[in-house]
């Protein structure tokens, strides 16, 4: 892959999302709605965690939690490559029912980063299994090399919730956040939320940010993007995508995208569409983003 580049290629798993990066790209503060490990290639990448700021460097695995606000930026002017998988959250939580036989429980991963030639090793294979091979190995060979990906990191990686997940919020600025969770189109302005919870702007921009890690525009932002995200995962053009999360134009929701996850609409609408259409080809014939 050429330097300067983020792209998501298609992955023949359903409910996993792979994208492949080797570039000096600072990504700002946002958070994924998956479970994500990857592994860095090469270079070095400094990011804000759950758990404050880690560094990550050649052959280090890198894992994120559903809801956890994180930045990236590389350690100096030559950048950082990483791949990276991100699964359904859906998919670790039965991994760990089925491994330890308890109910199911909510999973956090307790290591933003870890040096772990056990965990790189099974996230290599399942990788070359589901993203880069050329022809797609039988399906049982990708299910048994995600199975033991997921059954590691539940084993090693792997705890109950923390105290204090942003999902189990109470209080005003769990209102304010529910309000533009439930419509992220809407036209919200800082009084509309202040005036819902009670708070004056002031203490709802200050309140806000601590609790989920971002002011409200820039959660709204991420939620717009996931909207979108669906309907181009649907099927949608991406002009209706974009008008259908709340988005300007198109234009507006490809900066949006670039901006926050280093790939372009297109790119993740040739990433999801490949994945869906066919279990048995992987192609990698993404748009790369130039740096």
């Amino acid at each position: 892959m050429p330097r300067g580049c983020v792209h998501m290629p298609r992955c023949a798993l359903t409910g996993v999302e792979a994208t492949v990066a080797d570039t000096a790209h600072s990504f700002p503060r946002h958070s994924h709605d998956r479970f994500g490990v990857g592994v860095i290639v090469s270079g070095g990448h400094r990011s804000a965690s759950g758990r404050g700021q880690v560094e990550a460097r050649a052959h280090d695995a890198i894992m994120v939690n559903p809801g956890e606000v994180h930045d990236g930026s590389p350690l100096d002017e030559r950048g950082r490559a990483w791949r990276m998988l991100y699964v359904e959250p859906s998919m670790l939580t039965r991994a760990a029912v089925e491994l330890t036989g308890a109910a199911p429980r909510e999973i956090e991963l307790t290591q933003p980063v870890a040096h772990d030639p056990v965990l790189k090793r099974l996230f290599e294979r399942l990788f070359a299994v589901s993203v880069q091979a050329q022809v797609v190995p039988d399906e049982l060979v990708r299910e048994e090399a995600l199975l033991a990906l997921l059954g590691h990191l539940v084993r090693a990686h792997a705890t109950g919730p923390a105290h204090a997940r942003i999902t189990e919020a109470r209080g005003p600025i769990a209102r304010a956040k529910a309000r533009i969770d439930d419509d992220p189109t809407a036209p919200l302005t800082l009084a509309d939320l202040a005036a819902d919870t009670g708070l004056s702007r002031f203490q709802l921009l200050r309140g806000f940010a601590h609790e989920t890690g971002l002011p409200p525009h820039a959660y709204r932002m991420q939620r717009r993007i996931a909207l979108a995200r669906q309907s181009i995962a649907h099927g949608a053009p991406l002009a209706d995508a974009a008008a259908a999360a709340g988005f300007a134009d198109q234009s507006h929701m490809t900066r949006a995208f670039v901006r926050l996850l280093g790939v372009t609409p297109a790119n993740y609408a040739a990433a999801t569409h490949g994945a869906s259409a066919t279990r048995r080809r992987v192609m990698d014939d993404a748009y790369p983003v130039r740096r």
